[in-house]
């Protein structure tokens, strides 16, 4: 049995409200949103909105918040509800861990949550931007259906689903965003809708993005093409370039031996093993690793301390590994 891993990549995330407000300098369509750290700041948000509804979401980076349950047993981490409900459903909500299919059992703590304004969205759509190893580049998947995850579409609408490779050293050109534009069957203007594309992959490009996934894109009653969701992930090597975003970074929603680990340059994913490594060399690692698991083990975790580990390096290592309350051995 292979281990299951918490974070196989450490890629920056960020979170829902902190996307939107990207997406927006990019020029992207978003909803007004407002981001509450407390119930008050939470009603305050409502009074500025001023709209009789509001939807209330949870900000956690793990997908299916929706149908995810809190450990103080409330249901669901996103929700429509009245304005005089606010505080009541901020009450229960924040401070919380929320539990989805994609959190883990463990689940994510709720600190922050977006205030949005209700749109009467319709004709939910998918789209994503992702880096594709077939191609060597970014590849534009989008379908005319929307609002579950891409492999419920893909299992559902196999023949809706578009594939558009963009060629990295010339970016999307005007045919290629019409056809996506034609892809997700847009009602309202396909010129605009096409800028909408283009505006999702200059975000993809210019801050170094490893994935743009926009689910649901929609359209409001006139056809306007509008990100209601999105999640979308950095290259860490971007890091120098890409500083005001990755100060954005939320250390919470992580494993902690892995913030640490990073603290001191040190290559570490956890698993749910009983048997430490410690190792140097990412390729012995995983030799290492898969040794372990040949003759019957399980490992705790992949770490390749790196070729330039100084003495206090390594000891922080043997801290991180052993801070871990299922590890019985460490095989070094």
């Amino acid at each position: 049995r292979l281990p299951r891993t918490l974070g196989a990549v450490r890629r920056l995330n960020l979170h829902e409200y902190q996307s939107a407000q990207l997406m927006a300098e990019k020029g992207v369509n978003v909803p007004m949103g407002i981001a509450a750290k407390s119930v008050a700041e939470a009603v305050a948000a409502v009074a500025k909105i001023g709209d009789d509804e509001v939807v209330i979401k949870s900000q956690i980076l793990a997908g299916g918040r929706g149908l995810g349950t809190f450990k103080n047993g409330f249901q669901g981490g996103v929700h429509v509800i009245k304005t005089s409900q606010v505080e009541e459903y901020a009450g229960k909500m924040l401070g919380q861990t929320l539990v989805t299919k994609q959190s883990g059992p463990e689940g994510k703590p709720v600190d922050t949550l977006l205030i949005a304004k209700k749109m009467n969205l319709v004709a939910e759509k998918y789209f994503a931007i992702l880096l594709d190893r077939a191609t060597m580049g970014p590849l534009i998947i989008a379908c005319s259906e929307g609002g579950t995850s891409i492999e419920d579409l893909a299992e559902k609408f196999p023949e809706k689903i578009i594939k558009v490779p963009i060629d990295i050293g010339v970016g999307i050109t005007d045919a290629q965003a019409m056809t996506v534009v034609d892809g997700l069957q847009v009602s309202g203007s396909k010129t605009e809708a096409a800028e909408q594309i283009k505006a999702l992959y200059k975000l993809f490009s210019e801050s170094d993005c490893t994935m743009v996934e926009v689910n649901p894109l929609a359209e409001d009653p006139d056809g306007t093409v509008i990100a209601a969701d999105a999640k979308i992930g950095f290259d860490d090597n971007a890091a120098f370039r890409q500083s005001e975003i990755f100060e954005q970074r939320d250390t919470t929603q992580e494993d902690q031996r892995e913030v640490e680990a990073s603290k001191w340059d040190l290559n570490y994913i956890g698993l749910d093993g009983n048997i430490g490594c410690m190792v140097n060399g990412a390729g012995l690692a995983m030799a290492t690793m898969d040794i372990v698991s040949a003759h019957g083990g399980t490992p705790a975790n992949f770490l390749d301390v790196g070729g330039s580990a100084n003495e206090e390096q390594i000891t922080e290592a043997f801290k991180i590994i052993s801070s871990d309350s299922q590890v019985q051995a460490i095989l070094v």
